[in-house]
């Protein structure tokens, strides 16, 4: 029976961090690497705005190897799925199976991530698929996951809790109808600590900046 060789879609944040727990805790298949889209022109993570350097010590304190998916500025999403396809050509090449993805309950963003998938010879996964996610993020912070807001949308949420660590106090003050997990791009996150990894990685947090209609808060190697 072959075994699944798998590739984590990785933004950065706890989704995908917490994907990963749950991945290395089973016995579902191999873990590859984690792979990540950056924006070439900032060298920043898309949409979390991770400095490059923090990436890579994540996957450092994960210990595993790290693909860099480099995207110029501006991408069009035509440019932006051929980028994806030559890449998932050469993940292919390599063995891999499965890409899994941190994916919570929005049904378009998964039939989207399958039908990108579709005829490459690699099929998805969704470890973490319509977990509660009142119940999901209760879980992470018991069990030791530490992060920081690195990401709002305004319009759905006060600026002053961009930068704030993701723990109770946070989810404690998001405005009613806010999913304690931003799977609606409420906000994003930066994880710095937690059961996935084999250390933390000390930072802290810079300047708080509006741009594109987001507010962003700069998180620094400390």
């Amino acid at each position: 029976m072959s075994t699944k060789k798998i590739m984590i879609s990785w933004s950065t944040g706890k989704d995908s961090a917490w994907m990963l727990h749950q991945l290395q805790q089973n016995s579902e298949g191999e873990i590859a690497g984690l792979f990540c889209s950056v924006n070439l022109e900032f060298e920043r993570t898309a949409m979390h705005a991770v400095r490059l350097d923090l990436l890579h010590r994540q996957a450092r304190a994960a210990g595993l190897p790290l693909e860099v998916v480099g995207l110029p500025w501006p991408c069009s999403n035509a440019e932006y799925e051929r980028i994806m396809a030559a890449f998932f050509e050469k993940l292919l090449s390599r063995g891999i199976t499965h890409i899994a993805f941190g994916d919570l309950f929005l049904e378009d963003v998964r039939a989207y991530r399958c039908r990108q998938l579709a005829g490459s010879g690699i099929e998805p996964l969704f470890p973490l698929w319509q977990h509660p996610t009142g119940e999901l993020s209760r879980l992470m912070l018991e069990q030791g996951m530490r992060a920081v807001v690195t990401c709002i949308d305004p319009r759905c949420m006060p600026e002053q809790l961009a930068g704030r660590f993701y723990d109770e106090a946070f989810i404690a003050s998001l405005p009613e109808g806010i999913d304690p997990c931003g799977e609606n791009g409420e906000f994003h996150t930066f994880v710095f600590d937690g059961p996935m990894f084999r250390q933390g990685i000390e930072i802290r947090t810079g300047e708080t900046v509006h741009r594109d209609g987001f507010v962003f808060t700069d998180v620094l190697p400390a």
